[in-house]
């Protein structure tokens, strides 16, 4: 089991409901078109350190950044568990959240491409190379 399914998993086990829901998570554009995932109280306060180079030692090396994406009314441990699930995502369904509903149309096409495997012929095709 890798890290960061045994982190995801301890924090899934964390009470997420208990205490006041004042935490937001975000999702940051970097300059470099990476994204960087975050958890805050106060995401403004938190995007203007990272603008100004005090933030997080990822985003320090990939300025400018904007705000692409945020979830807000969230205990501590609810963010947690949340930035982890968005974490464990990869680039394209990151893209679908930053994007919003304008996403969701790809979002099928992508959900089924990731099934095919490359160079494999379809099930019942016949004749011709692979890939072909």
């Amino acid at each position: 089991m890798t890290f960061k399914k045994k982190y995801r998993r301890m924090l899934e086990g964390l009470v997420a409901d208990a205490g006041p829901r004042e935490w937001s998570v975000y999702i940051l554009r970097c300059g470099d078109g990476s994204y960087y995932t975050g958890i805050a109280k106060d995401v403004e306060a938190r995007l203007s350190q990272h603008q100004a180079g005090k933030g997080a030692a990822y985003t320090k090396t990939h300025l400018p950044v904007a705000l692409a994406y945020r979830e807000d009314r969230f205990t501590r441990s609810g963010a947690l568990i949340r930035e982890a699930a968005i974490k464990s995502l990869g680039r394209p369904g990151k893209d679908l959240l930053v994007e919003g509903d304008a996403g969701r149309t790809r979002a099928r096409k992508i959900k089924g491409a990731k099934h095919r495997v490359a160079g494999r012929r379809p099930r019942g095709s016949s004749g011709g190379a692979i890939g072909a």
